[in-house]
């Protein structure tokens, strides 16, 4: 099984139809690419990354690199 079938059948159990699956597999692959040559990163993290954004999403959670910064309380007066 390619790469490429591999993260079209992940996108299918995340809720994809095939056809988008497809089409999801391909960007993910291609912006890995561009994130490997921008970063300087070996492609398997920039890929990773990608994933982990695409899983915790499909949950509605937040990858903690993209968590907004804690607030500060609100001053006494």
């Amino acid at each position: 099984m390619t790469e490429a079938e591999q993260l079209e059948e992940l996108c299918r159990r995340l809720g994809a139809a095939p056809a988008q699956a497809a089409i999801m597999a391909a960007q993910l692959l291609k912006r890995a690419d561009q994130l490997a040559a921008e970063r300087g990163e070996p492609r398997a993290e920039a890929l990773r990354g990608l994933l982990e954004v695409l899983v915790k999403g499909r949950a509605g959670e937040v990858p903690a690199r993209f968590a907004p910064p804690p607030r500060d309380p609100p001053a006494a007066s």
